[in-house]
């Protein structure tokens, strides 16, 4: 569900964004299915996840988090750092993340064919509520969470990731402001090989 982190990675070539955005809905050789740009942003996705995944620093987010949020704690520690990129987007990106989020939006409109079933079932709902631009807000994350806890077939507790966000704030933002910086770098790299 860190949908702004993959976005944004994305950069400006709107093939790729489609794939990112959409590759957690895509398995295995379906990729196979998609035009070479499209399939370049899913092997994409599949890249920043791995990297993130092994991350030494991610590894502490969610070490932190495993003890009260269990098999849950990848997912909070990603939505914690798209609150954190979303809440200083100024500092990443050279517009601010309102534009950002309405472009995004409308180039995904474009290609709302090329969704999967799953993600055209979703994206109205994230229009609507503009998530992108809510994840900026403690408020906003929270209700994320809130909304992934009830729609998780498993008790998981997200619902009271919100107030840990708040508690221990200082310390999960040092975390990102360290991570992210390296992810980027890696980004980069990473779409020469693709």
């Amino acid at each position: 569900m860190n949908f702004l982190a993959h976005i944004y990675l994305s950069g400006e070539d709107e093939a790729l964004l489609i794939g990112n955005f959409i590759a957690d809905a895509v398995k295995g050789k379906q990729v196979d299915l998609y035009t070479p740009g499209i399939a370049k942003g899913i092997r994409l996705h599949r890249l920043i996840d791995h990297y993130t995944d092994t991350h030494p620093v991610v590894a502490e987010t969610k070490a932190r988090l495993r003890p009260k949020y269990r098999k849950f704690a990848p997912v909070i520690a990603d939505m914690y750092y798209d609150h954190f990129l979303a809440a200083n987007f100024e500092n990443y990106a050279p517009k601010p993340l309102s534009a950002f989020a309405q472009e995004v939006y409308a180039l995904i409109q474009q290609h709302y064919e090329l969704l999967p079933p799953r993600v055209q079932h979703l994206f109205p709902y994230m229009q609507q509520h503009n998530w992108l631009l809510s994840y900026a807000q403690l408020e906003g994350i929270a209700q994320a969470l809130t909304g992934m806890s009830r729609r998780a077939k498993f008790v998981s507790g997200m619902e009271t990731a919100g107030e840990e966000l708040q508690e221990h704030y200082t310390l999960y933002a040092a975390e990102f402001e360290t991570f992210f910086p390296e992810l980027v770098q890696f980004v980069e790299g990473a779409k020469k090989s693709l």
